[in-house]
């Protein structure tokens, strides 16, 4: 597929951009080369039945995606130097203070 001046224009128009008419020969060129990118990422997977694109083959089965907790090595608890109630005790700073 070849990107015409009046696609770009017509895009340049809906991104509510100016273009001059010196600039239209190179942004053609770069809007093709990004057409001609897509195309050739399309031959290396395809959309599924949602329209999401999947890569690789379309026999190449995917797992489950499972949450899993991060596990922590050590609770916040035994790091902090004060924890209570579930929040991390902080000494006041005296700059913060008033008067």
């Amino acid at each position: 597929m070849k990107v015409t001046a009046e696609e770009v224009r017509r895009v340049a128009e809906l991104a509510e951009l100016a273009v001059e008419d010196a600039d239209l020969p190179a942004l053609t060129a770069q809007m093709d080369r990004i057409v001609e990118f897509v195309a050739q990422l399309q031959e290396l997977g395809s959309l599924d039945a949602a329209g999401v694109f999947v890569a690789g083959p379309a026999e190449s089965p995917l797992r489950e995606d499972e949450p899993k907790p991060g596990g922590l090595a050590r609770p916040p608890a035994a790091i902090a130097p004060e924890f209570v109630d579930g929040f991390f005790v902080v000494p006041r700073l005296g700059a913060m203070e008033e008067g």
